[in-house]
């Protein structure tokens, strides 16, 4: 039915052509395994090697996600090589993927499966060697970060933690923070009223 409308479509297009575009050589139940097996055994892959893969690449970490789509992909098109196979591929990982997002938003035990939580480094000002090997973390990367958010050294630090997508968040001691303009404001009335309370109270 698919070729009579294809054909149809195509016009006076070659029978091959017509093949390689619409011809499924493999079931379509086997083209949904092979990608959600797929995707599920990347998915894993980036779990184990952790937030650092996604947080602060390297060039060794850029050949790795460079290569990987190329390593996988026989595994997913097999000798399929179809505009509809393509398709029906694509259309199961948009799925597959919005489906485990949806999952994970409503139960917090597979959001940890699949992003884990965030990781400190930095608590109160001292820094967690063994959390910052686990990760693979520099100390120089971790020295970017802080500098960044305009701290000067890891003492004017409150938090830091690498966050489970890979980004890292870095929380200021108050003292260390930049003051706003509501801090200012703040300042400003507290001032004022310390002034008129002083004057109100000096005798005349």
């Amino acid at each position: 039915m698919v070729q009579h409308v294809a054909a149809h479509l195509v016009g006076a297009a070659p029978q091959g052509v017509v093949d390689d575009l619409f011809h499924l050589p493999m079931p379509p139940a086997e083209k949904l395994i092979r990608t959600v097996a797929v995707y599920l055994g990347i998915l894993i892959v980036i779990r184990v090697a952790g937030k650092r893969l996604m947080a602060q690449m390297n060039s060794q970490d850029l050949v790795v996600v460079l290569l990987l789509s190329n390593v996988v992909q026989n595994a997913i098109i097999g000798e399929d090589n179809s505009l509809i196979g393509g398709l029906i591929g694509a259309a199961v990982l948009v799925v597959v993927n919005a489906g485990l997002d949806h999952v994970a938003l409503r139960n917090s035990r597979v959001a940890w499966l699949l992003d884990g939580r965030p990781t400190e480094v930095v608590k109160d000002g001292l820094l967690d060697h063994r959390a910052l090997m686990h990760l693979g973390m520099t100390p120089e990367e971790l020295d970017n970060a802080i500098r960044s958010q305009g701290a000067d050294s890891v003492s004017e630090v409150q938090r830091v933690a690498l966050e489970p997508g890979g980004s890292i968040t870095v929380e200021l001691k108050p003292e260390a923070r930049d003051a706003t303009i509501g801090d200012l404001r703040r300042a400003v009335d507290a001032l004022t009223a310390r002034l008129d309370a002083q004057g109100g109270a000096t005798p005349r």
